[in-house]
């Protein structure tokens, strides 16, 4: 102890020597600084003093002596300082060493300040003698003023000064060294001789020689060696001419200086009038997002949200044509609607992000916040239908059960839906079709071979859109036409051709015309709103000039038809929102919408603005921001009264005149519909299309190109003052409250029960030993929040997303008030139903409850963490019960569940679902309340079960460790990385901290050995090890024939334990390097086994790195070691479950993209645990794992990027579609999306299908219905592979092609369903669908002449579409047709279909290596023919037969090409991203 002490007591010393040293070191530093302030000012004094008077040089030479005596002794006084500091020092060290003194006194004695006290005591000296010679300095400066005042400065020496170059040098030469003294000689030398001329005047003698004088006087005066008492006026300026000439004297310090000095001012001047630029560009912009803070629907406090616009900023900068992702970092998003902004707030947020934004990216930044605030308006809106919505669920739940019923709901939306009005009916979505109603409800003749476009989700949507099409195709067809008849003439002759010209003709030629439209809009383009504007202006002529009779016929409902449609036909600009607030940075002012209003009302009486409550999303979309402002700016003196009572009529008070009760009900669920007379409603529905189609000729008159410059100044002021142009407050004429439901949804209204359960057995004291195990239970919860789909009954999530999809976006709030209200009173229970429900519930809690005492009491029971039980021990206790009184009915329970079969030897393992069916069973074999015996059987085992703190410590340490393996799989974007290094950081602490072991470890996986069959049909590849054994062991491969116990530990499916490898024999070395006598340690080896108890891989544990002697594993470590082991399995088929979706994914993506035009993007999104923050409950957020965008080409991310719930506030449909796992219908940023969520079996949302379809309204009905089968199969795919994973159902190998392994398996997994589907739906089929197929024989000669020639090609190309499908089918089923004389011979071919066609058809494997068929001649006869052509000829059966034979030839390509075609679709370790696209040869076209 004391040789410990003595060693450590020179460190403090030596300590303080070192600080003592630096001390003095910055005090030298401080000295040398203040000595060296001195001498300059000093020197520049002395070089100042000989060009001022003697009486002035005195008196600053007596300062200057003074100054620098006091300075001498500042210095003085700072060494004696420095010296006392260092004594001071030097004495306290002892007091550093002393061992019994209170530790926190050592501390605060280090801590003393006396070195800052040291240095302010120095630092103020020196500012003192700083400031005293600064003063000397000033007072040489004003003695140097008054002596230039006595002075007289003498102009005219400023003659001397001239920039030539010639005589530049010479002339600074002798001004410098000459002509100071030269002047004044030559001035006495005048004098004299003055003086000589009196004195000769005067007859005095003198002896007098000019030469000499002026020689004797420039001898006394050298100014080298006598110094002048002072200067005259003239030598004072030309000093000053000499220094301004040496400035132009090149190669001069003087003229450096200059040059330096002048740069220095330009720089300066620049520098400031940049600073001044911004200044004003700053303000600019405050003043204009000033401006366009009004643009904003605020709160009764008049502020902003702060996370809204943090929101728009953070889609701004996530734009990746901008590259701002560096600013999207530093935003903060806020977590709640707290923090709220005012105007000037709110300029200075968005301030000091946009400080460096050129003008460009500022004007794009106002354009988004001014098409952002639209957005918001439409968010309120929203929000305002849910709380609508949501209130009406509080109230039809009348038992507060908690959920509704799904088809009587289903029932009161087809009863409003069939009770509205035509107009009405238009806007709303037909809820007999998908997505509400499921997949399963549809019969499959229905799904695979309805071709009726009437039941399209938006009634009659096919046919309204073709016809516009075709107004469309004409008009363009016209303008081209007038471009090329440019003679009048040429125009006579082709008007008189169209007379001429049957109607049908016509049509055809518009069929043709249709075709190009696409090509001649983008030629047209530039002047495409001009040609609009004149077909409307001619619609809108011939709708005045005709009696109103004609109104009511075809013009009336092509402009109804354009109305509802035109948004996926007109091709125009993206949306764009202008605003007043522009003006500073060159936007275009809202004075625009003044100018184009008075035109456009002038067309007519009718034509006035159109009220908030009518207007559509559809104008909105079509006309952008800024044109639906213009539209509801409308002077309202220019609205007709009656006309506008008929609107409000109609949308505003349908509550009372449209829906009505009445006596008949329909389930329980009645109204009365009041009928409006025809003639009255067609009135109406002719007013409401008349002012629609002023809407949208108002969108083809005001245009939505920025125009800049084109207003003036008082024009801009004018439109600032004009209260008109300020937008409302209000939506729909009601105030925002301020609050967003949508950003609260979660924590008022979703109650979970096992939370609620939780917190029941928390106050429960019977099971005080469960609480802080069900607590870890609630904190690893997987996903929290979320519904499940269950088909029968709706939460109020999915109740107010039902509603809202079925009233969309386009209807005003009045509509959802009257849906409302409808609701309320046909939403009526009865006594049985309201019993039911609340059994229902109160089944539902009581099994939340037992599930979370029977898994708390199953991990208390494992305490090792090993994952099961052993049977005979959890019998053992439970025979137990009341004494051995309940034993003979627990064996009954025996009888009910199937066990897991044992190896021979082998124990019984119950796992925690098996255990908790196992107590379950004995708990209804047992009399009484089941929920009150399964709470005392709980209790009795719960207190049997005897745990020290130590073992519970252990336990909770290790549940932390297993959950962090499942957690990193399901965080970790499908990728097994995290995962093993998990796994690996779970095995080393356990070994740490509770067995004091250093271990090795590695994880090998099973392989089929296809490179040397002989070593065994399967290998062991090392995928993963420790860092130390990572060089020796990755990736290397053990054989059969090589000797180890791994392939043992596969054969038999049980860990083994070679206590000391040394005398075991068998066990292989990866590291060669080590000598056989150092091969000491334990070796462990566990089975890798899936949920169908099937061997995958082996996990292996030693400890030859231990330098201990003894390290021999334990059982509760061994036990641990098994626990790792199948959560490593579980976590390991999680990831792979979800690669293998994102592979079927990409197959029907792919298949999908190939048949329709209409889908812009395809985004896949996963579903993930979000991150965990203290005081908050977690959410979850979505994974962008790949997005599709046009040809199919998929992009996978390597690191998909993670999206918050708080960065959505206007995308939140995402969230909507995972909380509620239904499919969401919405619209952001211009363009339409279908949300559509893949489903785990137990109906919550795993993740989202999001489909972009742009501008388009809807989907056609053929694209419409195709995307319908896509989902339908991606969905059964995902139900098989989560089932086979989980062990719920077994793999069911249907194709040959599936047992090439599980990656090739999910490659064909979505073909291999939709041809099982197709096969079902073809043995539905009768021998007439076929019969009728087989009359189709066309014969050119044999057809009448009479037949029109239209008619006759379509009878003809009917004709080859049903024989070239038919041959198709045959070639795959009769290959040998081929070679046969029937080929090509239609008579003999129909013999072929027959009776056994269809079972060969269904029979039918593509994969098969026996089947062998010419794919190209099948290719040539299928693929000749394009998907809308098999559409429009609209028979099942070839419907059915054509998607078959293109599923055949795919997965027929696919089986040639295994191994390339079928690949992992992930990317690898050295990609950021990837692409996947699946053969297009074998898929249908689009055209």
């Amino acid at each position: 102890m004391s040789e410990s002490a003595s060693q450590e007591e020179p460190k403090p010393a030596q300590e303080d020597g070192k600080e003592n040293k630096e001390r003095k070191w910055e005090a030298t530093e401080v000295k040398g600084p203040t000595e060296s302030s001195q001498s300059i000012p000093s020197s520049s004094a002395l070089d100042t003093s000989s060009n001022v008077p003697e009486t002035a040089t005195d008196e600053v030479k007596s300062q200057e002596i003074h100054l620098e005596g006091q300075t001498k002794a500042s210095a003085d006084l700072i060494k004696d300082t420095d010296t006392n500091v260092s004594k001071n020092f030097v004495v306290r060290k002892p007091a550093k060493v002393i061992f019994n003194l209170d530790p926190a006194v050592l501390n605060s004695k280090r801590e003393q300040p006396w070195k800052k006290n040291f240095y302010e005591r120095v630092e103020a000296r020196a500012q003192a003698m700083q400031q005293k010679i600064t003063n000397k300095d000033n007072l040489k400066k004003e003695l140097e003023k008054k002596a230039e005042q006595k002075l007289h400065r003498d102009n005219l020496a400023k003659e001397w000064f001239n920039t030539e170059k010639m005589t530049l040098n010479t002339r600074a030469y002798l001004l410098d060294k000459l002509l100071p003294t030269l002047v004044p000689g030559v001035e006495k030398l005048l004098m004299q001789v003055e003086k000589k001329q009196k004195w000769t005047e005067a007859d005095i003698t003198t002896k007098f020689d000019p030469t000499n004088h002026l020689g004797e006087y420039l001898m006394r005066n050298n100014p080298s060696y006598f110094k002048d008492s002072g200067l005259s006026g003239y030598q004072k300026m030309m000093r000053d001419v000499t220094e301004d000439l040496k400035i132009h004297i090149p190669n001069t310090s003087g003229n450096r200086v200059s040059k330096m000095k002048e740069s220095i001012k330009q720089k300066r001047e620049q520098r400031e009038c940049i600073n001044e630029v911004k200044v004003k560009v700053a303000n600019t912009r405050k003043q204009a997002l000033q401006e366009q803070f009004s643009e904003w629907i605020l709160d009764p406090k008049g502020m902003i949200p702060m996370v809204v616009i943090q929101n728009v900023l953070h889609e701004f900068f996530q734009n990746p044509d901008f590259q701002l992702e560096a600013c999207c970092k530093q935003l903060d998003i806020a977590d709640s609607l707290g923090p709220r902004l005012n105007k000037m707030e709110f300029t200075e947020y968005i301030s000091s992000y946009i400080a460096d934004f050129k003008s460009e990216m500022f004007e794009e930044l106002l354009q988004h916040f001014c098409h952002c605030a639209d957005e918001f308006r439409e968010v309120i809106k929203m929000d305002m239908r849910r709380q609508m919505f949501a209130e009406l669920f509080l109230h039809c739940d009348h038992g507060k059960v908690g959920f509704l019923g799904r088809q009587r709901t289903l029932a009161l939306l087809e009863t409003f839906y069939d009770q509205s009005s035509k107009m009405l009916r238009s806007l709303l979505r037909n809820p007999r079709q998908w997505p509400f109603i499921e997949f399963e409800e549809i019969d499959l003749p229905e799904f695979w071979g309805d071709m009726d476009n009437q039941k399209h989700i938006y009634e009659d949507f096919d046919n309204v859109l073709l016809e516009t099409n075709a107004l469309l195709s004409e008009k363009h067809a016209s303008k081209i036409q007038s471009k090329l008849l440019e003679t009048p003439e040429d125009q006579h002759k082709h008007d008189e051709h169209r007379k001429s010209t049957p109607p049908k003709q016509q049509r055809e030629t518009t069929a043709e015309q249709e075709l190009n439209r696409i090509s001649i809009e983008e030629q047209e383009h530039d002047k495409e709103s001009s040609g609009e504007k004149e077909l409307h202006k001619e619609l809108v002529t011939t709708e005045e000039t005709h009696p109103k009779s004609t109104e009511r016929g075809s013009s009336r409902e092509l402009i109804t038809e354009q109305r509802l449609h035109r948004d996926s036909v007109i091709k125009q600009e993206p949306p764009q929102r202008v605003s007043s607030s522009k003006q500073g940075v060159d936007m275009e002012s809202t004075a625009e919408q003044g100018c184009h209003r008075e035109p456009i009302a002038a067309h007519g009486p009718d034509r006035g603005s159109i009220s908030e409550q009518v207007s559509h999303r559809d104008s909105v979309t079509e006309q952008g921001p800024h044109t639906r402002s213009t539209v509801q700016q409308e002077p309202s003196g220019e609205i007709i009264p009656e006309e506008e009572q008929d609107i409000d009529s109609m949308l505003q008070s349908g509550r009372g005149s449209i829906f009505r009760e009445s006596k008949k009900s329909r389930e329980a669920a009645s109204l009365e519909y009041t009928e409006i007379p025809p003639q009255e409603k067609r009135t109406q529905e002719q007013i409401y299309e008349a002012k629609q189609f002023v809407s949208s000729e108002l969108q083809e008159e005001v245009p939505l190109s920025r125009r800049k410059d084109h207003l003036s100044e008082t024009t801009k002021k004018e439109v600032q003052k004009n209260p008109s142009c300020e937008k409302s407050q209000k939506i729909e004429g009601k105030s925002w409250s301020g609050k967003l439901l949508t950003c609260n949804w979660k924590m008022d209204y979703i109650k979970c029960e096992d939370e609620k359960q939780a917190k029941l057995l928390y106050s429960n004291s019977k099971f005080t030993d469960l609480h802080s195990i069900i607590r870890n239970i609630q904190s690893y919860k997987k996903v929290k929040g979320g519904s499940a789909f269950n088909g029968v009954s709706f939460n109020l999530l999915q109740f107010v997303q039902l509603l809202e999809t079925f009233v969309g976006e386009d209807t005003p709030l009045s509509v959802s008030e009257t849906l409302t209200s409808f609701f309320k009173r046909g939403y009526v229970e009865t006594k049985e139903e309201k019993i039911s429900g609340l059994e229902q519930s109160r089944h539902n809690a009581s099994r939340v409850r037992r599930e979370l005492l029977l898994e708390a009491l199953f991990q208390k029971w494992d305490s090792d963490g090993s994952g099961f039980l052993d049977l005979k021990k959890v019998d053992e206790l439970l025979y137990t019960y009341k004494e051995g009184m309940e034993k003979e009915s627990m064996k009954k329970a025996k009888l009910h569940i199937q066990f897991p079969k044992p190896h021979p030897g082998q124990e019984v393992r119950l796992s925690s679902k098996q255990f908790r069916k196992y107590i379950e069973l004995v708990v209804s074999e047992l009399k009484g309340n089941e929920d009150h015996v399964l709470e005392s059987v709980v209790e009795f085992l719960m207190n049997t079960l005897e745990r020290s703190h130590t073992e519970s410590m252990r336990n909770c340490a290790r549940r932390k460790w297993l959950h962090g393996i499942q957690h990193a799989a399901e965080t970790s974007g499908v990728s097994l990385e995290p995962v093993y290094t998990e796994t690996f950081k779970a095995l080393t602490q356990d070994a740490e901290a509770h067995g004091n072991k250093k271990i090795s470890a590695h994880i090998s996986l099973l392989e089929e050995n296809r490179l040397l069959p002989d070593r065994g049909n399967v290998l062991l590849r090392n995928i993963a090890s420790t860092l130390d054994d990572a060089p020796f062991v990755l990736n290397r491969v053990l054989y059969r024939d090589m000797k180890g116990i791994s392939f043992t530990v596969v054969d038999e499916g049980k860990p083994i334990h070679v206590p000391q490898v040394q005398h075991h024999g068998n066990v292989f070395f990866w590291n060669y390097s080590v000598k056989k006598s150092d091969q000491n340690g334990s070796f462990l080896a566990l089975p890798l086994q899936d949920a169908s108890m099937r061997v995958f891989g082996v996990l292996a544990v030693d400890t030859l790195r231990d330098p201990q002697k003894i390290n021999i594993f334990v059982p509760h470590e061994i036990r641990f070691y098994q626990g790792v082991a199948n959560v490593f399995s579980s976590a390991y088929h999680h990831v792979h479950s979800r690669e293998h979706i994102l592979h079927v994914v990409i197959t029907g993506i792919a298949w999908l993209c190939d048949i329709t035009s209409d889908i812009t993007t395809i985004t896949t999104y996963f579903v993930e645990p979000g991150p965990k923050e203290e005081g908050k409950d977690s959410d979850y957020v979505l994974r962008n794992m790949m997005i599709t965008r046009l040809l199919g080409l998929t992009k996978i991310h390597r690191n998909p990027p993670i999206i918050f719930r708080k960065t959505c506030i206007f995308r939140d449909f995402l969230f909507k579609c995972t909380d509620t796992s239904e499919v969401v219908l919405a619209s952001t940023c211009g363009e339409n999306h279908i949300a559509i969520p893949l489903r785990e079996r137990t109906g919550k949302a795993l993740g989202v299908l999001d489909f972009n379809i742009g501008r388009n309204k809807m989907l056609l009905y053929r694209e419409f219905k195709d995307l319908q089968k896509m989902i339908k199969v991606v969905q059964a795919a995902c139900y098989e592979i989560l089932g086979e994973l989980s062990g719920e159902i077994k793999k069911n190998y249907i194709l040959e092609i599936e047992n090439g392994g599980e990656v090739q398996r999910a490659g064909i997994l979505f073909f291999r369903i939709m041809l099982q589907e197709l096969q079902e739906s073809l043995r539905l089929l009768t021998s007439l669908d076929f019969a009728s197929l087989l009359l189709y024989d066309y014969d050119a000669s044999a057809e009448p002449t009479s037949l029109p020639e239209s008619e006759s090609q379509e009878v003809k190309a009917n004709t080859e579409l049903v024989h070239d499908i038919l041959l198709g089918v045959l070639l795959f089923i009769h290959p040998e047709l081929e070679l046969s004389n029937a080929f090509r011979n239609w008579e003999r071919c129909k013999l072929y279909v027959n009776r056994h066609f269809l079972e060969k058809i269904c029979a039918f494997d593509p994969t098969a290596r026996h089947v062998e068929v010419n794919l190209k001649l099948i290719g040539e006869c299928i693929r000749d023919h394009s998907r809308i052509e098999v559409w429009t000829f609209g028979n099942t059966a070839i419907e059915y037969l054509y998607h078959w034979a293109h599923i055949c030839l795919t997965l027929m390509e696919l089986s040639q090409k295994a191994s390339s075609a079928i690949a992992p679709p992930l990317p690898s370790k050295t990609d950021s991203y990837v692409y996947a696209k699946m053969p297009k040869e074998s898929l249908p076209g689009k055209c």
